[in-house]
């Protein structure tokens, strides 16, 4: 496993979700061996996880029903819902010969800079075409309310 940190005053923490669950089930005092290099902008991965925080604080379950039911509402599954809306994503053919549609990954060693953009711009599409309050707001707009979500935090 490949685990990114985020150099603080305080030391390193966790710089990605993975990262952290894994830096979460360490004990105290573990020696941990780690190769270190610098990797793709952190701040740009911030950039994305505001704008889709911000998109599920709008997101109303109920807009969307199936023969299934309504979906919950989840950040993890919205999450993934949107990447793979926005073109990222891969097939799985499962034991029973089922498909399954799995997001691609976003972490550091999966996706670089430039698919990362392309990534973004794409999730940021796709949130203004299917969340109602952000589809009245320009592209602009919706960078501005991301960016001052990344400051107040």
């Amino acid at each position: 496993m490949k685990a990114y940190l985020i150099k603080t005053i305080t030391g390193l923490i966790p710089a990605d979700p993975e990262s952290d669950k894994w830096y979460q089930k360490q004990k105290v005092g573990v020696v941990i061996s780690a190769e270190v290099k610098q990797v793709r902008n952190y701040q740009f991965l911030k950039k994305l996880f505001a704008l889709l925080n911000l998109a599920f604080e709008y997101w109303e379950p109920g807009a969307v029903s199936s023969k299934y039911g309504i979906p919950i509402k989840s950040f993890d599954q919205f999450r993934h819902d949107l990447i793979i809306l926005a073109g990222y994503y891969h097939t799985e053919i499962r034991l029973n010969g089922s498909v399954r549609i799995v997001p691609d990954s976003i972490s550091f060693s999966n996706m670089d800079e430039d698919v990362f953009g392309k990534l973004y711009q794409n999730v940021l599409t796709v949130i203004m075409k299917r969340i109602p309050v952000l589809s009245e707001m320009t592209e602009d707009e919706i960078n501005d309310l991301v960016n001052k979500v990344i400051a107040f935090a």
